[in-house]
């Protein structure tokens, strides 16, 4: 009889795969404006740079004249004590916040909105950037880090700048333990080990026999100690390869 399958562990829940996320410091979103403060500017200055566990790229607090204090991702060149602006007549300098429609084009911007108001989703990740291409009455052109292009609602809110932390994937980790530290902190599972490795009674695709491969997809309504692989998948991969750009 073999053992509960990695799925059905992680699924209950217990302290072995939960993420310590009571030693982060706080979200990183954009203040809420009204529609008036968004027509102006409201000044502010960096009081602290900080860490976030589980988070690759540092973080930045930033106190409004307002008295409000936010949390967003540190672009490069930022420094504690540096005045900052957010608005839609703020000067288009690193760290100021500012409506992607009041953005000149080639100018690289990161922390971007996907609607307006939800405080920012793309482009947060250490190192990366978008570049404005160009304004159309659709919308904004942006040019993604994945060299994709995408029309984004003029209203949206950008940080000027390129988010810090660029080459951190660049140092090797040499030891496991560091490692360790770092899935600890996302509250991912590390060691992963494959389920081919694995004996046919502690996963349905493990077996040290190497004849015909078992199908990874499975039904929506399979039980828990099957439910593994491509789960209601309508084929099994692309059919199409991807072009080259």
């Amino acid at each position: 009889m073999g053992k509960r399958i990695r799925v059905q562990r992680r699924g209950r829940g217990t302290s072995t795969f939960r993420a310590s996320t009571h030693k982060r410091v706080a979200p990183t979103q954009y203040p809420t404006m009204s529609a008036k403060q968004q027509e102006g500017v409201i000044n502010g200055q960096v009081k602290d740079i900080v860490h976030d566990p589980g988070r690759g790229a540092p973080m930045v607090a930033v106190k409004l004249e307002t008295g409000e204090t936010y949390y967003s991702v540190v672009p490069e060149g930022v420094y504690e004590g540096q005045p900052t602006q957010i608005g839609s007549t703020a000067s288009v300098e690193i760290g100021n916040v500012l409506p992607l429609g009041k953005i000149p084009e080639g100018t690289m911007v990161c922390n971007i909105e996907l609607s307006p108001g939800d405080g920012g989703k793309m482009v947060r990740s250490s190192g990366a950037y978008a570049t404005v291409v160009a304004h159309t009455p659709e919308g904004t052109i942006l040019k993604l880090p994945s060299k994709r292009t995408k029309y984004v609602n003029d209203l949206c809110r950008a940080t000027i700048g390129v988010i810090a932390g660029a080459g951190r994937i660049e140092k090797p980790f040499l030891k496991a333990g560091t490692k360790h530290h770092l899935m600890k902190a996302k509250g991912h599972l590390y060691p992963r080990t494959s389920a081919r490795a694995m004996i046919a009674a502690c996963h349905p695709f493990g077996s040290g026999r190497k004849g015909g491969r078992k199908c990874t997809t499975v039904s929506r309504n399979a039980p828990p100690g099957r439910k593994v692989g491509l789960i209601a998948a309508r084929s099994a991969g692309s059919r199409t390869k991807r072009k080259r750009e």
